[in-house]
């Protein structure tokens, strides 16, 4: 059964793009498209749907319409079954951990590649969240920098992503066959990550990744 997935950005080749991506995947079918909050709103009242994709800002001039987390948190509250999957350019930790807290299932940076964003649109389907490498890196450095020494654990955009991933229940081997590398490799960046991290085994390496927004 294919999701059925609502995109809402006031850019016009933004859409273009990600509808050209999703066109290519017979799991998922884009039923409609809003180029302004108001518009998504009107939308949703009569489309029905599994996955929403948005951007963050969309601003109306002259217009009363929510954005931004007022728009996340009315979507939770009228449409509470579908999962949110929002697009950012920004790069602010707080923000970033609003729109989590707001209600989105996902986060990505919208420097990330449109085959990341289908990944998190499937992952968003069966409601498990997607945070793409950067939010997680940024939500990282965040953590380490406000730790009372003023250190924490520095992971590499590959470490990063193996543990998302591992942490997401995909396997070692379903990680090296995603990410087209050997399977050694995969396992001695996972042990390299649980060495900086100071965790001695998997459900360490799990709480690590649940208190980062990872799972």
């Amino acid at each position: 059964m294919k999701l059925r997935i609502v995109l809402a950005d006031d850019h016009p080749f933004v859409l273009l793009g990600i509808r050209a991506t999703f066109s290519m995947d017979e799991n998922l079918e884009v039923v409609a498209e809003a180029a302004s909050a108001a518009e998504l709103l009107r939308l949703l009242a009569y489309t029905p749907c599994d996955v929403l994709v948005t951007d963050f800002a969309m601003p109306e001039q002259g217009s009363q319409a929510e954005d931004g987390l007022r728009l996340i948190k009315r979507l939770r509250r009228d449409w509470p079954a579908i999962s949110i999957v929002v697009l950012t350019s920004m790069s602010n930790v707080a923000i970033l951990r609003s729109i989590l807290a707001a209600g989105a299932m996902s986060l990505l940076n919208k420097v990330e590649s449109m085959d990341e964003l289908a990944t998190a649109v499937k992952f968003a389907g069966v409601g498990r969240r997607y945070l793409s490498t950067s939010i997680v890196s940024a939500l990282a450095v965040a953590g380490a920098e406000t730790d009372a020494l003023g250190e924490g654990p520095r992971l590499s955009p590959r470490e990063i992503e193996v543990v998302r991933m591992f942490a997401s229940g995909l396997s070692i081997t379903e990680i090296a066959r995603f990410m087209k590398r050997d399977v050694r490799t995969i396992s001695r960046q996972k042990r390299d990550a649980m060495g900086k991290l100071g965790v001695q085994n998997d459900p360490g390496l799990f709480a690590f990744a649940r208190a980062h927004g990872m799972t």
